[in-house]
């Protein structure tokens, strides 16, 4: 098993919770990718999308349905952040994982979270594995847990 998802894998274990991690010959990149693999419902994917704070110069983590888009100036003003998208060396430095297979767990440095809500309307979701053909089935309520993910209005 790549070192990667090994990570991931360890974590969920160490959580204590349930989980079922899929690789794929062909890419989970992208979430239509990724729901198109595991034949899944776009929205049950969880995209986990890295930006950094210019304040702070740390990384903030927004979990998002596969079908919603992240409205950034929205996000901004309730949020009263300043943030913009990551490139691929800051989210590698932050979480440990490239773009396209970042986990919602296991990362490197603790990040903020924000979960949208439509997630939590399915009982299983699939997230990122740590790589770009892995990903991992977990219950929305529990990965809304584990991550101490703020539920709140993304899109």
């Amino acid at each position: 098993m790549n070192q990667s998802i090994e990570r991931v894998k360890e974590e969920l274990n160490k959580l204590n919770v349930k989980f079922e991690i899929l690789e794929f010959e062909t890419t989970t990149k992208t979430a239509l990718d990724a729901a198109r693999a595991i034949g899944c419902d776009l929205s049950q994917i969880v995209k986990s999308l890295v930006f950094r704070d210019k304040s702070s110069d740390s990384a903030v983590l927004f979990l998002v349905s596969g079908s919603h888009k992240l409205n950034i100036p929205k996000v901004c003003d309730s949020l009263k952040l300043s943030i913009e998208k990551a490139d691929a060396d800051f989210v590698k430095e932050k979480t440990g994982f490239p773009i396209g297979g970042v986990p919602p767990i296991a990362h490197k440095e603790r990040l903020k979270t924000f979960m949208d809500p439509l997630l939590l309307e399915f009982d299983e979701v699939w997230a990122a594995a740590g790589t770009p053909n892995s990903v991992f089935r977990i219950s929305s309520k529990v990965l809304q847990r584990i991550t101490n993910a703020d539920v709140i209005d993304l899109f």
